[in-house]
């Protein structure tokens, strides 16, 4: 024991808890290598032999996590050894999970992190940097300009563009949203204050049924009505184009409803399909409507110069929804918005700003200053002002050191790989007859199929009820089998298997082994 600190002489590893001499620095070591080895030990010996820990169940698990009571125990009242933790995380904790660097693992959008993330996030941590204001996090600050820079630029947006990092896309559209409200629709109302209340009556924002559920959610969080958000059809490929929405704005506007906003999909969840943004941004200019775009996963498709025009439109957007924790191979969590006019974030979110940040702040609404009330550089920037969250965690530092890792170009040849993988995916479905994949040929890299037992003829002789079953069936046994993951949706009212391909680890071999896999499993579920 090097610490003489006798503060911390109640716990068995006093240098864990005060370390701020340089004798203490064995002991960092020896729990740094120690959790590596810990972390090394879950990828080969559980992560990349399957891709759902066992048991697979909920219920299963829940028993054996919690033990014979099902329930979580007391918080523990004495110390333990991070040798005693580090043994109980191997053998209650790394042994259970899905597992996202399982080649065959292609659930939801749940990459596995680039090592680079992975240090930059251990690193982020540990620097504990809270960005809100400059002086929490200064560095850290400009860290975070500078990627809100490279992602704004590529998406196409120019020099007065800006953004933040959230925790994801839902938070994404939650603020974009906010944005539609409090800026645009007062613009179209003529008020110099956010509207709220019954100035939310009478709205209209048009969306498609492939849109991801946080629009809806956030409209209903910002105080609209229910029946805002009009959600319209989608072509045999699931986009969203124009027309219908210019017939339902014209019939709104002739029922005395106010047009806002449409909110277009650019890789949506389900699908992976691309909304027919350069029309609907067309649209939304003519009609005097903001323009957002969620493209949390597929905004990452302009790292690829080959694949960059299959999201062709994200610069004509006002606001754009970016995720790098799906495609951009990130530890989680990063989400992101980026703003064409990036003014309008502290406009927006900027008004309350509480007397103890002090820091670089300006009267609000021409209210006068007192000359204590700001100490700090005029246009300094402070994270908190441009969003929801006080308090942030330091998200840039990975995407930072991932992005100089691998560079642009790196990360559109792992972009453009898993396009690939989906296209042979889709491909063997069509050159099957116990497969077919909806639709045939994939936007970006995710790939809805199904297993036809017996192939299409026999098929036909099934209700859909029991070809639904059989995807269910299908997806829980290869989920029990540790061999690969897959997750399941409904497209027009039917059942159909989903591989969403953001894993750098996936091979085409890994493609064809899934498909092995799952005729084996159909054949034993006969």
């Amino acid at each position: 024991m090097a610490n003489d600190d006798d503060r911390f002489a109640w716990h068995p590893e006093p240098d864990l808890l005060g370390f701020g001499d340089a004798s203490a620095r064995p002991a960092l070591e020896r729990l740094g290598a120690d959790a590596w080895a810990a972390a090394l030990d879950y990828l080969y010996d559980h992560a990349f032999d399957r891709a759902m820990g066992e048991p697979a169940g909920y219920a299963e698990l829940r028993a054996v996590f919690f033990g014979a009571t099902g329930l979580p125990s007391p918080a523990p009242a004495g110390p333990t050894t991070s040798t005693d933790l580090l043994a109980e995380f191997r053998k209650r904790v790394a042994p259970h999970n899905l597992s996202a660097y399982h080649p065959r693992s292609l659930s939801y959008f749940t990459p596995p992190p680039l090592l680079m993330s992975v240090v930059g996030e251990l690193l982020a941590q540990v620097t504990q940097q809270g960005v809100d204001v400059w002086h929490a996090g200064p560095v850290a600050t400009f860290v975070e300009e500078e990627v809100l820079r490279w992602l704004c630029d590529l998406v196409g947006f120019g020099p007065g563009s800006f953004g933040l990092l959230t925790s994801g896309g839902v938070m994404a559209n939650f603020l974009a949203m906010a944005l539609a409200r409090d800026v645009h629709l007062a613009r179209l109302r003529g008020s110099d204050t956010p509207p709220r209340g019954a100035g939310l009556e009478g709205v209209r924002v048009y969306t498609s049924d492939q849109t991801h559920f946080s629009i809806g959610r956030a409209l209903d969080e910002l105080g609209f009505p229910g029946e805002t958000l009009v959600v319209l059809p989608t072509d045999d490929r699931f986009r969203l184009h124009a027309e219908p929405v210019a017939e339902a704005i014209a019939a709104d506007r002739a029922a005395g409803l106010m047009p806002v906003a449409i909110s277009a999909v650019a890789g949506s969840t389900n699908t992976g399909s691309v909304d027919r943004l350069e029309e609907l941004a067309a649209l939304a200019r003519r009609e005097n409507l903001w323009f957002h775009v969620d493209a949390a996963y597929g905004a990452a498709v302009r790292l690829s110069a080959r694949d960059a025009d299959r999201v062709a439109g994200l610069e004509f957007a006002d606001s754009v929804t970016v995720d790098p924790h799906k495609w951009f191979y990130q530890a989680y969590d990063i989400g992101g918005l980026v703003v064409r006019d990036g003014s309008l974030l502290e406009r927006t979110f900027g008004r309350r700003r509480p007397e103890y940040y002090r820091g670089g702040e300006s009267a609000v609404d021409g209210e006068a200053a007192s000359e204590h009330d700001d100490h700090d550089t005029p246009g300094q920037l402070n994270f908190y002002k441009l969003g929801f969250e006080g308090t942030r965690r330091w998200r840039a530092l990975k995407l930072w050191m991932s992005w100089k890792h691998v560079g642009t170009d790196g990360f559109g040849r792992l972009v453009a790989g898993n396009i690939d993988q989906a296209s042979l995916l889709a491909r063997r479905c069509a050159e099957s007859d116990d497969l077919e994949a909806l639709p045939t040929d994939p936007e970006l890299s995710v790939v809805c199929f199904r297993h036809l037992p017996g192939g299409r003829t026999a098929a036909e002789g099934l209700t859909a009820t029991e070809l639904d079953d059989h995807q269910d069936r299908l997806q829980a046994a290869l989920e029990a089998s540790g061999d690969g993951w897959l997750s399941t949706t409904r497209l027009r009212g039917s059942t159909w298997l989903r591989a969403g391909i953001v894993n750098t680890q996936t091979t085409e071999a890994d493609i064809d082994g899934l498909l092995v896999t799952l005729r084996r499993l159909a054949a034993e579920l006969a």
